[in-house]
Parts: C-alpha cells; structure tokens; sequence
C-alpha cells in the first residue's frame, strides 16, 4: 500500500492522549482527491496520510490547497511537522523507515516548535528612489568592456536593493518582534519590490501580533502591508526534514 503524506504530529494530539498501535481514521477530514485521513502511528509521533494508488495522475492546484487543508486542521490540535506537497511513500516500510531515520530530529523540531505559530507579511515597496535600482540591467551577449561595466552596475543594483529590502525588514522586525523570521525579496515591476516575510511566533501572542498592523501600516512609508496567518511553521522546518520525502 502506498501511501500519501500530509504532515507529522504528536500521537497524543490526534489520539486524544492515548497511544493506538492501528491507522486511524480522522472524522471530517478530506485529503488529495477527497481520500479518506489517517493517522499512521509511529512511536510517539502520527504520520497523516491517506491511501494512494499510482495512476499517473497529475497533481494541480487544487491539490495543493487539500494538502494544505488537511496540514491546517491538524495545526489546530497542535504541533504539525508538514511534508512536502506531493510526498508519496511507496510502501508501510518506507513510511516506517522515514521516521525511524528521522526519529530524533522530528523530535527536536516538535520540541522547537510546540506553541508557535507562522505569521506572513508581504510588504509591497513602491518608492521613486527604487526606480534605478529596480530597473532590468541587460548583460550583452558578447564579453569585453561594455559586458564588465553592465556586470559592475548590475551587481551595484543588486547591492542597492538587499539594502532597502534589509533596511525594511530591521523596521519591520523592530515593530513584530518574533522569535524567528524568514525574508525573500523580488523586483515586481520597474519601480517596486515584494519582501515577503515570514515570523515564528508564540502561538499566546498571536492577536498582540495582529494588533501591531495598524501601527506597522502607518510607521512604514511608500509601502502596502497585507499580513495574514497563523499558520503551521512551513518556513521552520530544519534542512534534513524537507528532504525526507520517499518516493514523490
């Protein structure tokens, strides 16, 4: 039996407290396909998932949001460790093997992160000093000097726009102060950038959080603020858990 892996959970949040040695059904849960959830125990941990069969089925977006629906109901229980979208393990011992192989960082991250919760902020820059360094530098085809003068103001761009991005997410974490934060920063048109961002919180201080928007909304200038959340802790996940994946 193959099987389809949604996320990671303490046996005792799914289990009402007690230890069950048998999958077990989750009333009221759909996943990938309208399937039926389980949690498949492991020890201490229950490893969601559902039956799956191999059909050469594409995956689309629609399945991206029923992975992630199933994750957020167990979120509301408690600590969740989420799989990568579209993990598959071929067979109840690759499932098994996963978690003895893992075993004790699972432990370590269900431990760093019971209590937490993600928050987003997506904070949308549009300024007229940005407009240089927004502009697209195209690198000529051909080396020589015109190639290395492009190449020196391209990396000067470069530089110009961590620094605002960086600049902004020092204020920004000044005013949320989380325990955590993961920062992307993207060009999104010729005179604006997107810093998305993500905060680690305690899951107790989740409205003090959402009460500092406004304050936020008004402090940072020439930007668009849109936060949303909580969340499970996608963006915490240590490196060896994102690559335990089976066969997917």
């Amino acid at each position: 039996m193959a099987w389809y892996a949604y996320c990671i959970t303490e046996q005792q949040t799914l289990a009402n407290g007690t230890r069950s040695r048998r999958p077990s059904l989750l009333e009221g849960v759909q996943g990938v396909n309208g399937a039926a959830v389980l949690g498949y125990p492991s020890g201490e941990f229950n490893i969601v998932v559902s039956e799956y069969e191999r059909d050469n089925v594409q995956f689309g977006e629609k399945n991206v949001l029923e992975h992630a629906r199933v994750v957020s109901v167990c979120f509301r229980s408690g600590t969740v460790l989420p799989f990568r979208f579209g993990t598959i393990f071929d067979s109840d011992e690759a499932l098994r093997q996963a978690v003895r192989s893992n075993r004790r960082t699972f432990g370590q991250s269900v431990a760093r992160l019971r209590g937490k919760a993600e928050m987003h902020l997506k904070l949308r820059v549009k300024d007229g000093s940005l407009r240089e360094a927004m502009a697209e530098i195209v690198l000529p085809d051909t080396v020589g000097g015109d190639y290395l003068v492009k190449l020196r103001e391209k990396a000067s761009q470069d530089r110009e726009r961590r620094t605002k991005a960086r600049a902004l997410s020092v204020q920004v974490h000044k005013l949320f102060n989380p325990l955590e934060e993961e920062i992307s920063c993207k060009r999104v048109d010729s005179d604006g950038m997107l810093i998305d961002i993500a905060h680690l919180i305690d899951s107790k201080s989740i409205e003090k959080y959402q009460n500092r928007y406004s304050s936020a909304a008004k402090q940072l200038k020439n930007c668009e603020l849109a936060i949303s959340g909580p969340w499970p802790p996608y963006h915490f996940l240590p490196g060896k858990l994102r690559m335990v994946a089976g066969n997917s």
